[in-house]
């Protein structure tokens, strides 16, 4: 299956665990995947992700064609250096504005080919988002 999104991974107990960013076109993925990769975030794919189960769990990489490459608005799609493949531990909704992220928001969940992945809301263009993703990646026990 492919999702129209990005996939950012840090390392934690010798496995890349990542956070599946999806959103609206021009909705500020690329932008919060490069910022996020600056905070010590690796980049495994951009624009497309292709997801897969295995062993309980779900996994994204890249499609061959967009390996290793990621959006910069006003420069381009540019070479970026990329992992083959991660565990998607949550997902994150890309919103509009800063008031549609609730402040203390219920737990929430999406079934992606029959696997439970935790889901946040957040607004990609607030300077502290890539902080907050790996605060969300902490809380599920990831730690860089």
């Amino acid at each position: 299956m492919i999702r129209h999104g990005g996939l950012i991974a840090r390392r934690h107990d010798g496995f890349w665990r990542g956070a599946l960013i999806e959103g609206a076109s021009g909705s500020g993925k690329s932008d919060l995947a490069l910022r996020a990769l600056e905070q010590g975030f690796r980049l495994v794919a951009d624009d497309r992700v292709v997801v897969f189960p295995a062993g309980g769990r779900l996994y994204g990489r890249a499609p061959e064609t967009l390996a290793g490459l990621i959006e910069v608005r006003g420069l381009g799609v540019v070479g970026a250096p990329a992992l083959a493949f991660a565990e998607i531990m949550l997902i994150i909704r890309c919103v509009d504005a800063p008031e549609q992220v609730e402040r203390l928001p219920d737990p929430a969940r999406q079934s992606i080919l029959g696997v439970d992945v935790p889901v946040f809301d957040l607004w990609p263009r607030e300077p502290a988002a890539p902080a907050k993703i790996g605060r969300m990646m902490q809380s599920l026990g990831v730690q860089s």
